[in-house]
């Protein structure tokens, strides 16, 4: 057989070979669409239409729009557009885990969001292992949330000579973005060009807020002021070329960085590996060579067991932008061998993007659960940094110490498919 057979088996789905022109019908459709129950683009919360939209929709929404919902809800307005309801998610809590870090320094609890079992159990377990050895060391180690305007232009020769142009006014681009801001400070300008395209990477600082927004408004107003002064007029210009990074992974933001990058390390003693985690380094560091060659062989971007399982738990919990799991889950984790059966650990995360005021951080669950950490409102940003670095850290020590130790199905068989 030379066509694989999933492709075989897709045809069949479609109904074989001649069933073209029925499929074309089927999937162009019968002109405009007549939708029903279609809810205008609004942001203030009336319980009653609320209501009424979901008595019309021939749906009992339940506890999505009961009275304790919509009451929460109503402080939520800024937060959503449309809005029907609450939706939630069960919380645990891993924890407490001892950070000794630049800003992080003492215990602190890591409420998790999710349905997924086993997840609280196994951050749980890496964070005890983590406080057996003394705690995890964190550092913050730089900060930049980019945005990357486009420009295109008639020639290559246009492109050189706009960007010629906007060196020699520095201090006016800087000016208009910082207009726009108490909190954001532009620190970079970085041109790309690509033959008449010409990407500009602003680079910038935002405070305590994870700053997607703030980024986005400064860099509008750089640009503006761009098209009212430059004599080198492109034919275009777009806000952001699809160059920055923002909530996709890319090498850029390996290598620059993007958010907040920040590092944490353990070094687990023979005995704690055996007591917390039943196995031992050498087991570890085996599955560690196989699970690098696995990661270089499928491409993978950074070199990592499963960043993005506690990242969208607590950015779920604490009303962080969960479609910046993305990014923020590249990175590497790296082990290896010390003195006495002993194992370091580390996990570096370039692209981690959180913030302690701001986007979905107000909202009352959420803030509850910053409150929880102890990391709730200005001056907490860089804390819940090396906070996040830490929980991954414990995430994977859990993770590859189950694997290492065969353990790994038979303790989510357990927790996830066997339920009382």
């Amino acid at each position: 057989m030379l066509f694989p057979r999933r492709l075989l088996a897709f045809i069949e789905s479609l109904g074989g070979a001649g069933a073209a022109g029925t499929l074309a019908a089927r999937l162009r459709g019968s002109g405009a669409a007549q939708t029903r129950h279609r809810f205008t683009v609004r942001r203030d919360v009336d319980a009653d239409a609320i209501r009424g939209w979901w008595s019309s929709a021939g749906v009992d929404a339940g506890p999505l729009a009961d009275a304790a919902a919509l009451n929460v809800l109503a402080q939520c307005a800024g937060n959503i557009e449309n809005p029907i309801g609450m939706a939630a998610l069960p919380l645990g809590v891993a924890g407490p885990l001892r950070v000794n870090g630049l800003h992080a320094s003492g215990d602190y609890w890591l409420p998790l969001a999710t349905s997924e079992a086993a997840l609280v159990a196994s951050y749980a377990r890496g964070a005890h292992a983590i406080n057996a050895a003394g705690g995890a060391s964190a550092a913050l180690l730089g900060e930049n949330v980019a945005r990357a305007p486009a420009f295109v232009f008639a020639s290559l020769a246009e492109a050189g000579s706009f960007v010629a142009w906007a060196t020699q006014h520095e201090s006016e681009l800087a000016a208009a973005a910082h207009a726009t801001t108490r909190h954001g400070r532009l620190q970079s300008i970085e041109p790309m060009i690509d033959s008449d395209t010409v990407f500009l990477v602003c680079r910038y600082t935002t405070g305590d807020a994870s700053g997607q927004n703030m980024v986005t408004i400064a860099t509008d107003a750089l640009c503006r002021w761009i098209i009212a002064h430059t004599p080198v007029q492109p034919l275009r210009w777009f806000i952001e070329g699809n160059f920055s990074g923002d909530k996709k992974a890319s090498y850029l933001g390996l290598i620059g960085g993007r958010g907040r990058k920040v590092s944490a390390s353990v070094t687990l003693p023979a005995e704690v590996i055996r007591r917390t985690l039943g196995t031992d380094a050498d087991a570890m560091l085996a599955y560690a060579r196989v699970a690098q060659l696995g990661a270089t062989l499928s491409g993978q971007i950074g070199v990592q067991g499963h960043f993005a399982n506690g990242l969208a738990a607590l950015f779920i919990a604490t009303g962080q932008d969960a479609a910046c799991v993305a990014e923020s889950a590249v990175g590497f984790t790296r082990m290896e061998p010390r003195p006495d059966g002993a194992l370091f650990m580390s996990v570096t995360l370039p692209n981690l993007m959180v913030g302690t005021v701001g986007g979905g951080t107000g909202m009352p669950h959420q803030r509850a659960a910053l409150e929880l950490m102890g990391l709730s409102g200005s001056g907490k940003a860089r804390a819940l940094a090396e906070v996040t670095a830490g929980l991954c850290l414990a995430g994977e020590i859990s993770i590859m110490a189950a694997i290492a130790s065969g353990v790994f199905t038979s303790a989510h068989h357990k927790l996830a498919r066997t339920r009382g």
